[in-house]
Parts: C-alpha cells; sequence; structure tokens
C-alpha cells in the first residue's frame, strides 16, 4: 500500500456514564476488600457496607458525586490515606491571576504594601517580583496605577493582574497617596507565592529562635519526610552545628518515608576529638558533624504520616521532649492501588505500621507531647508562637543541665623514648 493511500481512522468509544459509575464503585469497594494491609478490613462488614451504598450510584448525575459516595465507602474502614480523587471531570476555564509576593493594607483611600517577601534574596529557585535587588518598591509604598489602569481601595486588587503571572506590569508608586512624584516600575508577576511565604516563616522563626535563645539554640524546619524534607534538614542542621542545642519544627509535617536517617544524625554521639592548630586552634570532634546538645521538637495535628513516624522514633530514641499537640495518627503505606478505568483514584492503603512489642501503633492515635502547647490564636494575631516560644523556654531549661562541652586539649605526649641504659649523648 503507498502512503497516499492509507485511511486515517479516528477511534471512538461509546461511554455509558452511570455504567461506569456503577464499575468505578464496585472496583472501589473490591480494591479495599482485597488490597488492605489487613484481611479483615478492620472488622467492617464488607459485604453490608457494599448493599448499604450501592443503591446511591443510581442517583450519581457527575463524577465528583461519585467520588463523594467511594470517600463514603473507604470511610467505613476507618483508615487514613484512603484518599479519593481525580476521574474524567470536565475541563474548567481558569483566569490565572499574577501576585506581587506582597500583603496589603487599604489607607487613604489606596492599596499600600504593608509587607514585601523576598525570598532572602539567595535563593535562585525563589522568584519574588518586588523582593529584586534595585527594585524601586519598598514596604509602605502605594500602588497608584496598574498597567495605565487607576486603582483605588474600592477595587479588588487581583482584578487588575488576571492573567499577568509570567509577564511584565508596570506600576505606579509612591512612598504618599499622591500621583505627585510618583515614579513607574516594571515587575513580572508570580503565578504562586506559596515559596516566598514558606521561606519567610521558616527564616523568621530560626531569627526568633536564636533572639530567644541569645544565639545558643538552632532552629531546623522539617516539612516533610521526602526530599525536601530531607533537603531542609540537611541544609539547616549541618549549618548550625556551633549552636549549644537545637529545636526540630515538624508542624504540619506532609509525611512520605521513614525519616530514620534523620533520628541516625540526631542520636550520634561524639567519641573524641582531633585538634587543630589552624586558625584559633579550636579542634573538632568525631562524628565532625552535629548538635550534641539538648534537642526539642515541635509536633501538631497537621503533621501525619512520616510526621507521625518521626516523632514516634524521636520519643522511641528517648531524644528529647515533644512540645505542642498530638500528631494526625495516620502511619500505614500507600504504595500500589490500582486506579480507576477513568485514571481516578481510591487508595487501599497495604502497610500498617506495628512496634517491637508486636502492637500495632500510631495508626489511628498519634503521637502526643511531652508538653502540650495549643496554637493560641490570639498570640499568633500579635506575632508571637505559643509553641515555638515553649520549646525555646524547654530547650533553654535542659542546656542547664545538658550543655555539651568540648574536652580541652590535653598535654603534648612524651612519645620519644629510648633503650634503657643507651648514652644519650
Amino acid at each position: 500500500m503507498k502512503p497516499e493511500d492509507k485511511i486515517s481512522v479516528s477511534a471512538k468509544m461509546n461511554i455509558v456514564p452511570k455504567a461506569e459509575y456503577a464499575q468505578i464503585f464496585k472496583e472501589g469497594w473490591r480494591f479495599m476488600r482485597d488490597f488492605l494491609y489487613v484481611d479483615n478490613v478492620h472488622g467492617a462488614p464488607w459485604d453490608k457496607v457494599y448493599s448499604w451504598y450501592q443503591p446511591w450510584v443510581e442517583h450519581v448525575h457527575h463524577r465528583t458525586d461519585l467520588n463523594y459516595l467511594v470517600d463514603i465507602l473507604s470511610g467505613e474502614v476507618a483508615i487514613g490515606h484512603s484518599y479519593v480523587s481525580g476521574g474524567d471531570m470536565p475541563d474548567v476555564e481558569t483566569v490565572p491571576v499574577g501576585l506581587l509576593g506582597a500583603d496589603f493594607e487599604t489607607e487613604n483611600g489606596y492599596y499600600k504594601i504593608s509587607k514585601i517577601y523576598d525570598g532572602e534574596q539567595w535563593n535562585p529557585d525563589i522568584d519574588s517580583p518586588l523582593g529584586l535587588t534595585g527594585q524601586k518598591v519598598k514596604e509602605g509604598d502605594y500602588i497608584l496605577e496598574v498597567n495605565g489602569q487607576n486603582i483605588t481601595a474600592n477595587e479588588n486588587i487581583y482584578e487588575h493582574f488576571a492573567q499577568t503571572a509570567g509577564r511584565t506590569v508596570s506600576l505606579l508608586v509612591n512612598s504618599t497617596a499622591s500621583k505627585s512624584g510618583a515614579e513607574r516600575v516594571y515587575v513580572k508577576p508570580v503565578s504562586n507565592e506559596y515559596r516566598l511565604r514558606y521561606i519567610d516563616w521558616v527564616e523568621g522563626n530560626r531569627r526568633k529562635v536564636d533572639e530567644m535563645s541569645d544565639g545558643k539554640l538552632a532552629y531546623v524546619y522539617i516539612p516533610n519526610t521526602s526530599n525536601p524534607g530531607f533537603t531542609s534538614f540537611n541544609r539547616y542542621y549541618f549549618s548550625q552545628q556551633d549552636k549549644k542545642g537545637v529545636v526540630l519544627d515538624e508542624r504540619n509535617n506532609g509525611g512520605g518515608s521513614a525519616a530514620d536517617y534523620m533520628i541516625d544524625i540526631m542520636t550520634r554521639e561524639p567519641i573524641g576529638y582531633f585538634n587543630s592548630k589552624a586558625g584559633d586552634n579550636r579542634p573538632w570532634t568525631s562524628p565532625i558533624a552535629g548538635i550534641w546538645g539538648p534537642k526539642v521538637m515541635i509536633i501538631n495535628e497537621r503533621a501525619g504520616s512520616g510526621g507521625d513516624l518521626l516523632p514516634y522514633m524521636f520519643q522511641k530514641k528517648e531524644i528529647g521532649p515533644l512540645v505542642g499537640t498530638r500528631t494526625w495518627g495516620g502511619l500505614v503505606g500507600t504504595w500500589d492501588t490500582p486506579r480507576f478505568i477513568d485514571g481516578g483514584r481510591m487508595v487501599a492503603p497495604r502497610g500498617g505500621f506495628y512496634d517491637t512489642d508486636g502492637e500495632w501503633a500510631v495508626e489511628g492515635e498519634g503521637i502526643a507531647p511531652d508538653v502540650e502547647v495549643i496554637d493560641d490564636p490570639k498570640m499568633a494575631l500579635q506575632g508571637r508562637d505559643a509553641q515555638l516560644e515553649k520549646a525555646v523556654e524547654e530547650a533553654l531549661k535542659l542546656l542547664e543541665t545538658e550543655e555539651f562541652e568540648m574536652k580541652p586539649e590535653p598535654e603534648a605526649p612524651v612519645r620519644w623514648k629510648r633503650p634503657e641504659g643507651y648514652d644519650n649523648e
């Protein structure tokens, strides 16, 4: 057959939504029965559960309805990590909004910049539209125009930044609420400010801990137990080895893997020293890397999965006290549950955790703090952090009795020797 003789055929498939919904519901029921980490479906009468909810499929009119139904079905198992998501959803047109990486307040009839998130300026992977070196915009400035259009406090500022993410935008700014003497600047808004606000929070906490402890304590934030969490731990833990103790913050930890590497590092103990004749003659420890003083970990109810296991191991190893609130209590594995025919997903957790005494642990229970501190909204509005402050207090208290002191270099050894009776002259 010649190329010009080939016939193009477009394959089509007719789908009956109600039939597909019934199939997906049944598959979800089977997945939980066949893939769950134990065979008893946590004691749920699984055949009866099917008969309870299957008639509801008749009333499903949208894929989100089906997700809601499958979510209720999986809820009968009473287990964490049974996520339901996705599926063949209609495309929804969205209008991306550009963001300036800043907080605003209204004053004198205009929007005023109250805070600029600069990404600390040392991180090349975080874009700060207003925090660039040399940018002629500062906190306290008013935004008077966006792309030549007047803007007042009576308008929604974000309407002026529709579809501007990644595009150059002109702003007319001034230190007063007047166009007299105003200056036009050009910025490139971003589509997401999460990382800007995240690094501001982390670095803000690090500075608070340093100030509250008079430079004695390190602060290390662990956002999860996946690659970003290990990166954050390594970056902040090893760069502050001059500190006498450390506050480890795993609040809102999103989990991931088992963080036994972090525990191994935190439980290191010095076994000796190497002296040095360079610089200030300060010896170094062996192992060379570590913070040898007291350690305190902050936890909360939004830390789970690997974020449950990390404080569990921290407590099990008796590394230090836990401060905050009980963790989520969702410690099961979530690998290899098949997807539904339309790409949707319901997770039937595949691995449960039990302790060295042979008892199921953590799942459905969480890890309780040694010192409970409820996050105080009033203090938060004042820019204070009740849990962080208590953790610093506990660490400083431990420093009074557990501060690590390096051993001074001993007298120089005398190793030269001659046999007895030998004439040394």
